[in-house]
C-alpha cells in the first residue's frame, strides 16, 4: 500500500513539522483507495485537561469544497508562528484546547470529488431521517453513481465515524465546546449555520446560540455572516451534527454544552466576477485566482478568533438565568422560526 501526495497533505506535512512537540499529532484513520494509503491526521493545540473549553475544525468534508481545508491550514500555520513570540496566545491555550482535523476526506480532496472514494457524501451518511426531506440533494440510498448518496443504512463510513471519533473525545467530554466545519459553494452570502439541518424546529441551546450572535452582533458590527439554522435553506437526511448534536444531549442533557456550527462560504460571489470559472471541477467551489484565494485565507480569521474568546469567557451567552433564556427563546422564534 503506497501513500499519494497532493498539496493539502504536504502542506499540512510541512505545519506539523514546524509545530513539532508542541502540538499532539495523531492520524485517527487510514483510507485505502486503488492501492493508496490516505491518512486522516488530528491535530491538537493546547492543555489536554478536560475541564477546559474547546474549539474544534474540520475541513475537507466534501472533497470538492477544498477551501475549507486550505483556510484551516492558512490558519494553522499562523498559529504555528504565534507560538514562537505571543505570550497572550500562549496564555490562551494554557486554559482551552484547540483541535483541528483539516482534512477530512482525502481522497475525495485528491481527486476533486464531493463523496469520498465509495461515493458517499459524508455529511448525508449518518443514520438521520430528515423531516420532509423529499428531494434528491436531501440525500438518497438509490446509488453511488448519482450525487448526495448516504450510503447503506448499516454502517457510517469510516472517515464519518473518524470524525465523530474526534467529537467523542474532545468536545463531549469538555465542559464547553464548538465545532467549526467549514464548507463552500451555497449563495453570494458567507453562513454560520447551526442546528437544525434534519427538521424546522428549534434545538435546545437556541436561546445560547442567539445571544452568541447578538454578542458577535454588537462587538463586529459589520461583521459578514448571516447566523441562521441550516433548515432555513433546506432539509436534508444523514446530517452529521444533527447526529452528533442529538447523541450529545442523550448523553449529558444540561450538563455541558455543545455547539455545532456549519461555515458555509458563499463561493457564488467567486463566480458572479469570474463566470468562465463554472466551467471549472471546482470552480463552482473553490476560488481559482491566487489573490482571491489570499482573501479567503485572512478573511475568517476575526471569526475564530471570537470563538476561541467566547470559550475563555463564556459568562455573557452560557449563563442566562431563566427570564433572560425565555426571552431568548422567544426572539429566536421570531428571527428564525415564525
Amino acid at each position: 500500500m503506497t501513500r499519494i501526495k497532493f498539496p493539502e497533505l504536504e502542506q499540512l506535512e510541512r505545519i506539523i513539522e514546524q509545530l513539532g512537540d508542541r502540538a499532539h499529532v495523531e492520524v485517527i484513520e487510514r483510507i485505502q483507495y486503488k492501492g493508496h494509503e490516505f491518512p486522516i491526521h488530528c491535530i491538537t493545540l493546547g492543555t489536554n485537561r478536560p475541564e477546559v473549553p474547546v474549539l474544534a475544525f474540520f475541513g475537507g468534508v466534501h472533497g470538492l469544497e477544498k477551501i475549507g481545508s486550505q483556510v484551516i491550514l492558512s490558519y494553522l500555520q499562523t498559529l504555528s508562528q504565534l507560538q514562537d513570540w505571543d505570550q497572550e496566545f500562549l496564555a490562551r491555550l494554557e486554559n482551552s484546547r484547540l483541535v483541528f482535523v483539516p482534512l477530512v476526506n482525502p481522497v475525495g480532496i485528491c481527486f476533486g470529488t464531493r463523496s469520498n472514494g465509495n461515493g458517499v457524501d459524508l455529511m448525508r451518511n449518518s443514520p438521520v431521517e430528515g423531516v420532509g426531506a423529499t428531494r434528491i440533494y436531501s440525500g438518497q440510498r438509490f446509488t453511488p453513481h448519482l450525487p448526495w448518496y448516504r450510503g447503506d443504512d448499516a454502517n457510517m463510513e469510516k472517515e464519518a465515524l473518524a470524525l465523530c471519533r474526534v467529537v467523542d473525545q474532545h468536545l463531549f467530554k469538555s465542559p464547553l465546546s464548538i465545532a467549526l466545519d467549514l464548507h463552500s459553494g451555497f449563495g453570494i452570502q458567507d453562513r454560520l449555520w447551526f442546528p437544525y439541518a434534519s427538521r424546522k424546529t428549534p434545538f435546545t441551546i437556541i436561546a445560547e446560540t442567539l445571544a452568541l450572535k447578538l454578542l458577535l452582533d454588537r462587538c463586529y458590527q459589520n461583521h459578514i455572516y448571516k447566523i441562521e439554522p441550516t433548515c432555513q435553506e433546506y432539509v436534508i437526511n444523514g446530517d452529521l451534527w444533527d447526529y452528533l448534536f442529538d447523541t450529545f444531549v442523550e448523553r449529558y442533557e444540561s450538563e455541558k454544552l455543545f455547539l455545532p456550527l456549519t461555515l458555509e462560504m458563499g463561493s457564488w460571489l467567486w463566480l458572479r466576477k469570474s463566470p468562465m470559472h463554472l466551467f471549472s471541477r471546482h470552480g463552482l467551489f473553490h476560488p481559482l485566482l491566487p489573490h482571491r484565494q489570499q482573501r479567503i485565507f485572512r478573511r475568517h480569521f476575526l471569526l475564530f478568533d471570537f470563538l476561541h474568546r467566547s470559550l475563555l469567557y463564556p459568562e455573557k451567552w452560557t449563563q442566562l438565568n431563566p427570564e433572560q433564556k425565555t426571552s431568548l427563546e422567544k426572539k429566536a422564534a421570531d428571527l428564525w422560526y415564525a
